[in-house]
């Protein structure tokens, strides 16, 4: 199994030797510096550079400058997703948002992840657990949401809040760590 292989099954691999993972981050870099870069006037341009960036998309989105990620093949959007400045994700792992997702500025999505033991973190190993948003989910701004973290349907996280665990749909969450407040009651 080689180094991609295990990156994508979430096994430990090394990201920091292996030259085809090396040259598929640079080549995703080089995007978005390209993005980032564009005018902000050029949106037939920066919604080009943003389909060569990420996986999956839906016809509707967008992604306001700046934005990094790791890959952007493992990055899949929904219909109707926005997300504010500063939007980073960390993608070796899948990331998948679904429609209707709205995402404030200054978020990060972080599938990456190092050993605890630190001999082997220090051998420069890691591994990648995805994330799953689902639809209709609103981030407030500086949201920072870990690894294999499922968010439900309809919840709300709310600006601040570092998500370590599974948040279920139809609650507004918040805090460090991001703790459920309330249930939301659709409104009629």
């Amino acid at each position: 199994m080689n180094e991609r292989e295990k990156m994508l099954t979430g096994l430990l691999y090394d990201a920091n030797n292996d030259k085809s993972l090396l040259e598929e981050r640079l080549k995703c870099k080089n995007l978005c510096h390209l993005y980032n870069n564009l005018s902000p006037t050029d949106i037939d341009k920066r919604k080009s550079v943003l389909t060569d960036i990420l996986g999956k998309t839906g016809n509707n989105f967008w992604i306001e400058q700046t934005f990094f990620c790791d890959y952007g093949y493992n990055i899949e959007l929904g219909e109707n997703f926005y997300s504010n400045h500063n939007l980073i994700i960390l993608d070796p792992a899948k990331v998948t948002f679904g429609d209707n997702v709205f995402v404030g500025p200054n978020c990060a999505f972080y599938t990456a992840a190092h050993p605890l033991d630190y001999e082997t973190r220090n051998k420069g190993l890691e591994f990648a657990l995805p994330i799953k948003v689902g639809n209709n989910v609103w981030f407030g701004g500086n949201v920072v949401v870990l690894p294999g973290v499922t968010i439900g349907d309809n919840a709300v996280i709310g600006a601040g809040t570092v998500v370590n665990k599974n948040i279920p749909a139809n609650v507004l969450a918040v805090g460090n760590p991001c703790k459920v407040v309330r249930e939301l009651k659709k409104v009629l």
